[in-house]
């Protein structure tokens, strides 16, 4: 059989579904086990400035995806970056086709090192806002999570491929994959290529711009008040 690339798509729905359960869980964990965090972070940090700082770590995430892809064979060259709110991501994209084993470990590197160890670091440590950062993070990886028990369960010959859609990827087999399911993941359909004409080194979309706006006005109010 003629290899194919087989496109799926993030149920945006599920996802935030997803964060917020992941946030429920993390964040009742870090209650429980550390809640002098929670009161230093909302008696010691202004609005605006954790707003900046979580940004930083949201760019951070999307640094460790790309530090994964790198280290298990991607170009960095081909490695661009994006922000996209209107569909609530921040995203790292390879402009190139990538194996079984590189994406697994693209996925899970933000939610295991700037997740779970630095979650344990900061607990251990008494550094509230690392602890609360980890907490949001951890949060944040549901659409990682749903893509790596997919991918985890197919054939090991499988590649990965980044489409222009920031919340839809392909897969490149041999194997009829269209009755490959999953939950959280919706199928597209199979294209014979895969069109990577808007991909950019940095991309941010204009409705991106206006929300950034937005929150500085909206800090810059609550810090007056």
């Amino acid at each position: 059989m003629k290899k194919k690339y087989y496109l799926y798509e993030i149920d945006i729905n599920v996802l935030n579904i997803g964060c917020i359960l992941l946030l429920i869980l993390f964040g009742g964990i870090g209650l429980i086990i550390y809640p002098k965090s929670f009161y230093d972070i909302l008696n010691n940090y202004s609005f605006l400035w954790f707003m900046i700082v979580y940004f930083g770590y949201m760019i951070l995430h999307e640094l460790f995806h790309s530090l994964a892809y790198v280290i298990y064979g991607a170009d960095f060259k081909n490695i661009t970056y994006g922000i996209c709110l209107e569909k609530g991501v921040l995203c790292c994209l390879c402009k190139q086709n990538v194996s079984k084993n590189n994406i697994l470990h693209s996925l899970m590197y933000p939610l295991l090192f700037i997740g779970v160890v630095t979650f344990i670091v900061a607990y251990i440590l008494k550094m509230p806002l690392l602890f609360i950062l980890s907490i949001l993070n951890l949060s944040g990886c549901a659409g990682d999570i749903v893509m790596f028990l997919f991918i985890k369960k197919l054939d090991d010959d499988i590649e990965f491929s980044e489409i222009d859609n920031p919340v839809a990827f392909a897969l490149y087999s041999k194997k009829d994959l269209s009755n490959e399911t999953h939950f959280g993941l919706k199928y597209m359909g199979t294209s014979s290529k895969i069109e990577r004409n808007d991909f950019r080194k940095v991309y941010i979309s204009k409705m991106s711009i206006i929300f950034f706006v937005v929150l500085l006005l909206l800090g810059c109010i609550i810090n007056f008040i």
